[in-house]
């Protein structure tokens, strides 16, 4: 089967909305391919390793969480940039991008999709003025020290976390924001959590952590944001009736 590429957008484009965001980058295309698209490869990052394995998997689109086109980069067709274009045109192999969107989505966001693997009941959004959060609020069935939950969050993940104890207190209620969302420990402080969780850390982050009184872990920028682009993906290739395969390509930041 296959499905168009215009179709194919716009399925993703309804179910994550991108319009209602302020992001860094743009949300939806970004380079064209053919029109028809039988065969999708997902991954996290649009890095030449993800192009090459998906030219290897004869794909006609490859959709992933960090695309191109930042805000603020340099808008120079050269190097790095120029090479993966290169590819991807070479080829017709259509480029399809979501950042922020695919962070909050309830279904097949990121934060929603490391929950279920945390055993993390989702209950309100980090950012508690915001409807579409990208951050949310939840707690564990039963308490865990929070050696115990970094143990349980390096089993799911496949790697081992960095942890800072602010408190000695048994672990419920958890914040967490995937990604290089390390500066909401502020907003999950104030949101009176035992732990937050992020992907990454920052010199800061432990400061933080230490003078709030609040547990920190970080699990990997990479790590923790494989998982929503994966559901996405594979609810449009069972939606079309298309082939979907995610690849990872290993990335320990």
């Amino acid at each position: 089967m296959a499905v168009s590429l215009k179709a194919l957008v716009a399925a993703a484009d309804e179910i994550l909305e991108p319009s209602y965001f302020s992001d860094y980058c743009p949300n939806g295309l970004q380079v064209e391919g053919r029109d028809e698209v039988s065969r999708i490869v997902s991954g996290v990052t649009a890095s030449q390793a993800l192009i090459e394995a998906a030219i290897e998997m004869r794909a006609d689109a490859i959709m992933v969480h960090h695309g191109y086109f930042w805000r603020g980069e340099d808008s120079c067709v050269v190097g790095m940039k120029r090479n993966r274009l290169a590819r991807l045109l070479e080829n017709d192999i259509s480029l399809i991008a979501y950042h922020l969107p695919l962070d909050a989505h309830p279904v097949v966001g990121n934060n929603v999709q490391l929950a279920k693997r945390l055993d993390i009941t989702v209950e309100d959004g980090l950012e508690a003025d915001n409807p579409r959060s990208v951050g949310n609020v939840g707690s564990l069935s039963q308490p865990l020290s929070a050696e115990e939950f970094a143990a349980k969050v390096e089993r799911a993940l496949g790697r081992k976390p960095l942890l800072e104890l602010g408190h000695g207190r048994p672990v419920r209620r958890i914040a967490w924001c995937t990604g290089g969302a390390q500066s909401y420990i502020h907003k999950a402080a104030e949101a009176g959590v035992d732990l937050y969780l992020s992907g990454e850390v920052s010199e800061p982050t432990i400061i933080a952590a230490r003078e709030l009184g609040i547990n920190f872990i970080a699990a990997g920028h990479h790590a923790t944001e494989r998982y929503g682009v994966q559901a996405l993906a594979e609810a449009l290739a069972r939606q079309f009736d298309v082939f979907h395969r995610f690849i990872d390509i290993d990335n320990p930041a």
